[in-house]
């Protein structure tokens, strides 16, 4: 792994985690009638920190993209995970409380997670990417699941909803990473017109702006401690498994290694999930009814 592609992965991973902080904050003030519906991205654009928010999100794609350029999704995942640390770091300062053995706990465990999967299983590019039929496979899978528990969430808002809605969020993200990296890799072949001939960046930009409606409706409606854990942990599990299943992604498969493979992405699942229910995750408490006014003065 270059030095290079670990500072441009680590950059987007503290532009990402800061920016979800800050969507949060407003998004928890968003009217509740918004809830999976386009409005909410309408309702929240006259809030100023959600629009850092989404500022600090953007910038953490574009490097991320980058580091999915120059590197395999397989490795670039699971250090973008390490965005709950850097937004453990910023709720921690606007709630005042201690790490304590919980929050050190999970950040020894997500950070060990991800230093144990990267050198075990040193992912490299071994094959070309496969064809079609898997490819549409496990897209398919991937927005299938994604929109059964976005369809179960809408039934259970305000109890398993947003875990569920930001699970579904994650999914669409590793995908759309996937995406990002066969559009880089067009883009290197045969320039912009390669580019904007192809159905990947359209389908980039979908998912997207589905993830984004996702996520805000998740933070809606819970606190990051519900939300937050979800998104992180299901977005490295899928670009994972896109970068092996269709884009030629290798790990190593000796039995020593697929333990430690094993080990490692329990370890990131375990920390993201005792970080993301700190106590410094701000609660986020919703109130039974808000109007868009509300949100605007905010």
């Amino acid at each position: 792994m270059s030095l290079q592609i670990l500072i441009l992965a680590v950059s987007a991973a503290c532009c990402l985690g800061f920016g979800f902080v800050l969507q949060q904050n407003a998004a928890q003030k968003a009217p509740l009638s918004d809830f999976l519906s386009p409005r909410i991205l309408l309702d929240l654009m006259k809030v100023p920190r959600w629009l850092g928010g989404i500022g600090l999100m953007v910038v953490g794609m574009a490097l991320g993209a980058m580091a999915l350029g120059q590197g395999e999704i397989s490795l670039v995942e699971p250090l973008l995970a390490t965005n709950l640390l850097f937004a453990l770091a910023l709720s921690r300062r606007q709630t005042k409380r201690p790490l304590g053995r919980q929050g050190w706990t999970g950040l020894a465990l997500l950070a060990g997670g991800v230093t144990a999967f990267i050198v075990a299983g040193q992912p490299h590019g071994g094959t070309a990417p496969s064809g079609p039929f898997r490819q549409w496979l496990i897209i398919g899978v991937m927005v299938g699941v994604a929109l059964l528990l976005t369809a179960y969430a809408k039934r259970s808002r305000l109890s398993a909803g947003p875990a569920l809605l930001a699970t579904a969020a994650g999914l669409l993200y590793g995908v759309q990473d996937a995406l990002t990296r066969v559009t880089g890799q067009r883009f290197a072949e045969g320039g912009m017109a390669e580019v904007l001939t192809s159905w990947q960046p359209y389908a980039v930009v979908a998912l997207g702006l589905t993830g984004l409606i996702l996520v805000q409706s998740a933070f809606e409606t819970a606190s990051l401690r519900m939300s937050l854990p979800a998104l992180t942990a299901a977005q490295p599990l899928a670009g994972i498994l896109c970068g092996v299943g269709f884009l030629g992604d290798r790990l190593r498969a000796d039995s020593g290694a697929l333990a430690w493979e094993a080990a490692g992405l329990a370890g990131i699942v375990v920390g993201i999930i005792l970080l993301g229910t700190h106590s410094a995750m701000p609660c986020g408490a919703v109130q039974p009814k808000r109007t868009a006014a509300a949100v605007a003065t905010t």
